[in-house]
């Protein structure tokens, strides 16, 4: 359980500094220790929603938070979200998806690095909307909260600079996480028990506070540290392939 609390803490940290929940990392851990699948999503949506709350109020707070740009994701993703969460999926989908999912936050991590902006343009609202709603239905389905993949795609299109994107991301994951637990918590009622959750909470809201601080006013980078995230994710997805698809 130790080891369990320090990886949430450290998750949480690592991820609040660009805007991140850490959903993908979570169900990574989560997945690899067995916990039973119906539960997985929900620990981890619940740990996001903590986290980016307090990025939110930062990022907001610091004003990068523009409005006009996150509309049309969240128009779309987050009844995507709640679909995606209420739909029933058998343990074997589950997998396939989550395996499928962190294999693409692994490679995203290691081999997709943003692009520093210059000029920002405007995303058409079609587009917007299309990838709102393909990330909120990933999102209610497995449990993250599709931030790590919208903030590369607003950096490297070049619709936002790194802190405008994070701001962005902390609030369509916060949208989206709770849209997708609600959605899961229709499908199913059955809630993890609170001496498992309390000290993950206390460790996420912690690493949380402090990764999102350093993130609104600091220009340390953890590359090297994020790389070794995306090792591990990629590390557990290959080990679920090898577990549940072989």
């Amino acid at each position: 359980m130790f080891t369990l609390i320090l990886s949430f803490f450290t998750i949480a940290l690592l991820y609040a500094t660009v805007g991140f929940g850490g959903g993908s990392s979570y169900i990574a851990i989560l997945a690899a220790g067995g916990v039973p699948f119906t539960l997985i999503p929900k620990i981890s949506l619940m740990c996001n929603l903590l986290v980016v709350a307090g990025g939110c109020y930062h990022y907001m707070k610091e004003g990068h938070f523009n409005k006009k740009l996150i509309l049309p994701f969240v128009l779309s993703s987050v009844p995507m979200a709640f679909l995606g969460g209420s739909f029933p999926l058998t343990e074997k989908t589950f997998f396939i998806l989550l395996t499928i999912t962190l294999a693409l936050c692994g490679i995203r991590i290691l081999f997709l690095p943003d692009h520093k902006v210059e000029e920002v343009k405007n995303p058409g609202m079609v587009t917007s909307l299309t990838v709102g709603a393909f990330l909120g239905l990933l999102s209610g389905m497995v449990g993250i909260g599709g931030g790590i993949f919208l903030s590369p795609i607003l950096i490297n299109l070049k619709w936002a600079r790194s802190k405008d994107a994070a701001a962005v991301a902390s609030m369509f994951i916060f949208l989206n996480s709770l849209a997708g637990l609600a959605g899961q918590f229709m499908k199913d009622s059955s809630v993890p028990e609170g001496s498992t959750l309390l000290p993950l909470f206390i460790a996420v809201i912690l690493g949380g506070q402090i990764g999102s601080r350093l993130g609104t006013h600091s220009k340390v980078s953890y590359q090297l540290i994020q790389k070794g995230t995306g090792i591990l994710t990629l590390f557990i997805s290959v080990r679920l392939i090898l577990k549940h698809l072989v």
